[in-house]
């Protein structure tokens, strides 16, 4: 049986053959360099359509990828729409399947850079995880930098995020919820509010309270992903923890102790002074 992602591709395939936007399948098949006997089999329900060739059908027939993925709004993007989407370029496997591109401390400026470059992308390091959450869709993993986000996040962890596609950005993103927001020039980890209904912009808030909040204008934010998950340093054991505190207040004990008996020396010391100049 299809999966319901090429459920909805049928769907949208049969939608422009009654519109007569397409002639037949074949027609179809070959205007998106793909082939007609491959896709039969797709709309026999034999195979599930392939990541590619929804690419090609985003970009040639303005199918719209929200609506692919989640089953939410149109079957086909406007025209406005159109134009301002951006495909993602994503890495697969030998099987087809997507992996979770990593983009790590040294590749942020360039992420952010050069976006429209997916040789970029593609040299990346990737992975995959097991939950099946992160089989469906689009994901990418960030290193965290700096303290903003403490005691949440810390330098070195790094989070898993899920793609959110900017047709979704008014309506999906949630406030107080943590997200990656990608600029003209700087990847950002930061808790959002949504402002973008009447004022087209997002409040961008630290966990850190040394750093204070501050807006952005949604016209300089490149890409959205919201955080899922994060992947942290491995930490000592509690047992090591309360060794490792035992051992600094001992420290901290034996520093006390030492400078009690400094100060009575002193004061010793001082005493005998006041008394000889009697």
């Amino acid at each position: 049986m299809n999966s319901i992602i090429t459920q909805r591709f049928i769907k949208c395939h049969n939608k422009l053959k009654e519109e007569g936007s397409v002639r037949s399948s074949r027609q179809f098949a070959i205007s998106l360099a793909y082939l007609p006997q491959s896709l039969s089999e797709i709309l026999k329900g034999r195979r599930d359509v392939t990541i590619e060739l929804l690419r090609k059908a985003v970009e040639k027939y303005k199918v719209n990828p929200v609506y692919i993925y989640t089953g939410e709004g149109p079957m086909f993007m406007s025209e406005e729409d159109h134009k301002s989407f951006r495909v993602l370029t994503i890495v697969t496997n030998m099987q087809d399947d997507e992996r979770i591109v990593h983009v790590p401390i040294p590749a942020q400026a360039g992420y952010a850079s050069e976006l429209s470059d997916p040789t970029f992308i593609q040299d990346l390091p990737t992975f995959s995880l097991p939950d099946y959450k992160y089989k469906v869709g689009t994901h990418r993993s960030f290193d965290v930098s700096g303290d903003s986000m403490e005691p949440t996040l810390f330098e070195g962890d790094k989070v898993i995020c899920s793609f959110l596609e900017p047709t979704l950005w008014e309506t999906s993103i949630k406030d107080n919820f943590v997200y990656v927001i990608v600029t003209r020039g700087d990847i950002l980890v930061k808790r959002l509010t949504n402002k973008l209904k009447k004022e087209k912009q997002l409040v961008l808030t630290s966990d850190n309270s040394y750093y204070e909040p501050y807006t952005i204008s949604i016209g300089d934010v490149r890409e959205i992903w919201y955080v899922r998950a994060k992947i942290s340093p491995f930490l000592p054991s509690p047992q090591n923890l309360q060794n490792l505190m035992r051992d600094d207040m001992g420290e901290l004990q034996a520093t006390v102790k030492n400078q009690t008996r400094l100060i009575e020396k002193l004061h010793e010391t001082i005493e005998k002074l006041v008394d000889s100049s009697q």
